[in-house]
């Protein structure tokens, strides 16, 4: 089985288990991960911090980016553009795009500033604690191009899906910090 099958196999199981956490299991466990995020923030004080609106099967950011807001933290979230995406400060209101994605409606490209924290939702990773995601490559192909204005790099999600055999390439994304609700 090549590298790219097992990289397949491994996120549709990914998937299948993430699928699985009920409704009550979810509230549950993004309320231990907005703890420990918060907390995690604090700590290393960033300000200018990247995160995501979330697909019904990832961590829900909304009560995080609430509670950052509140404090006046400068939030970007991604846009989409082609097959990658650009940045762009977090206002309401919102609209769904492609592949379900929210999006805020009117908001511009960020001016290339230093991010100190990018908080980046993942399907599973693997024992080089690189990224798999929903196979479409948009996260790589960003940190690709933006990596030299990112401090650091957080995976969050509700269930650690954890490849013991390496299922990722170069190119995909590494993390500083994994983030899960155990």
């Amino acid at each position: 089985m090549t590298k790219k099958d097992k990289k397949k196999k491994f996120r549709k199981c990914c998937l299948r288990q993430l699928s699985k956490v009920s409704h009550h299991g979810k509230y549950v466990k993004d309320k231990k991960i907005l703890n420990l995020i918060y907390q995690y923030i604090q700590v290393n004080k960033a300000k200018n911090i990247m995160l995501y609106l979330p697909l019904d099967i990832e961590f829900n950011t909304y009560p995080l980016i609430l509670r950052l807001r509140k404090e006046k933290k400068m939030l970007y979230v991604p846009f989409m553009e082609g097959k990658s995406f650009s940045l762009v400060k977090y206002r309401l209101p919102e609209e769904k795009k492609q592949f379900g994605i929210k999006e805020p409606k009117f908001s511009r490209q960020y001016k290339k500033r230093m991010i100190d924290m990018a908080i980046v939702p993942v399907v599973g990773v693997d024992l080089t604690h690189r990224r798999v995601g929903f196979g479409k490559g948009m996260y790589d192909r960003f940190f690709e191009k933006y990596k030299q204005n990112i401090k650091q790099v957080v995976f969050v999600a509700r269930e650690l899906c954890y490849s013991k055999e390496v299922v990722t390439d170069h190119y995909d994304v590494r993390a500083d910090i994994i983030i899960t609700a155990r």
